[in-house]
């Protein structure tokens, strides 16, 4: 009988101590003073700098980047795929008013391939970088026969902290206190079954089409990475006084803007008060998507929302302008009509 070996068998440990060694770098790269241990033992000590805060308050979150990695593996490109691995799991935790601290991701694939998944963390290494937090740790799998060869999934653990005085639950929103949107670049990381079947499946484009209407490559399109938004929420935060945030994935405004206000309140939006980009358009009416689906799928131009009161809506965004953030005011919270409602698009 031949003899088998775990290599034979699919698993190339030489190769994941390779791609550890090609990494550890990058990892490093991130690293906030607070971090206490290199890359490679079982786990990741972080000590939290107690004296900045009262009560800290740690707040978490993952998530990972959906069917969009399709378009990454479509064209053999990996290196911002990472960022909206990170900005999917610190815009969440944001949320909450905390500064991310430290991000591990798991990455599993079929074969391993370093030079591949390198990319894919330099990625995640940009994107911690522009969050501000460490990337301490993660986890690397191969699996053959679960997953292709020349494929793979990622997930994003994120960990950050607030002083318990300083969470933001929304439960300060009041009547006439003003919606800010703040502008995604784009799809960001949501709706990706969906394009994927109107581009590719529905009307047969090549990845690499060019199409006017976008003035750009579906490639350059689809892979742009999710925003993150930390250092708008930093340019704030000192300054205005900012009383509920929400991260604008899937469900769009009409899912995501509802979780955060509180009994008794509805927000009204101006659907035309902020750009929307052409990508939008052009998906709805390819796919012939009815409006309601593109609403609850996408988030239509606004990635992000800040709630403040009416008397420092100019200044925030004169403030997020200054940061460069395009931001705008797309709306007003008001006393709900009844119960089952939370929100009124105009």
């Amino acid at each position: 009988m031949e003899e088998m070996t775990y290599k034979k068998s699919g698993v190339d440990i030489g190769e994941g101590e390779r791609f550890v060694n090609l990494i550890s770098p990058l990892a490093k790269s991130t690293f906030r003073h607070e971090v206490m241990t290199d890359i490679g033992l079982f786990g990741a000590l972080f000590k939290l700098d107690i004296q900045k805060y009262k009560e800290p308050i740690l707040v978490s979150g993952t998530d990972g980047v959906g069917t969009k990695l399709k378009i990454a593996f479509m064209v053999d490109k990996h290196d911002t795929i990472g960022i909206d691995l990170v900005a999917m799991c610190v815009n969440d935790i944001l949320t909450s008013g905390a500064e991310p601290l430290f991000f591990l991701d798991y990455l599993s694939t079929g074969k391993l391939i370093s030079e591949k998944a390198t990319d894919v963390i330099k990625g995640i290494a940009e994107g911690c970088k522009d969050a501000g937090c460490s990337l301490i740790g993660g986890e690397t799998a191969e699996m053959p026969g679960f997953y292709r060869e020349d494929e793979y999934d990622l997930a994003g653990f994120a960990v950050g902290v607030v002083d318990k005085d300083n969470i933001i639950d929304g439960s300060k929103i009041s009547e006439g206190d003003t919606i800010i949107g703040l502008s995604s670049n784009g799809l960001h990381s949501n709706g990706y079954s969906l394009v994927r079947k109107v581009f590719f499946e529905v009307h047969k484009y090549r990845i690499n089409t060019f199409l006017p209407e976008i003035n750009c490559t579906l490639t350059d399109e689809l892979l742009k990475p999710t925003m993150i938004y930390v250092k708008a929420f930093n340019s704030l935060k000192d300054n205005i006084e900012v009383k509920a945030m929400a991260h604008i994935t899937g469900g769009g405004i009409v899912g995501n803007i509802p979780r955060i206000l509180k009994d008794g309140l509805m927000a009204v939006i101006r659907l035309d008060s902020w750009r929307k980009q052409p990508i939008f358009d052009l998906i709805k009416n390819l796919g012939n998507v009815p409006e309601e689906d593109m609403r609850k799928t996408f988030n239509l131009g606004i990635g992000y929302v800040f709630i403040v009161s009416e008397k420092d809506s100019s200044r925030t965004i004169q403030l997020l302008k200054e940061n460069n953030f395009e931001a705008y005011n797309i709306g007003v919270i008001e006393r709900a009509k009844d119960k089952g409602t939370s929100i009124i698009l105009q």
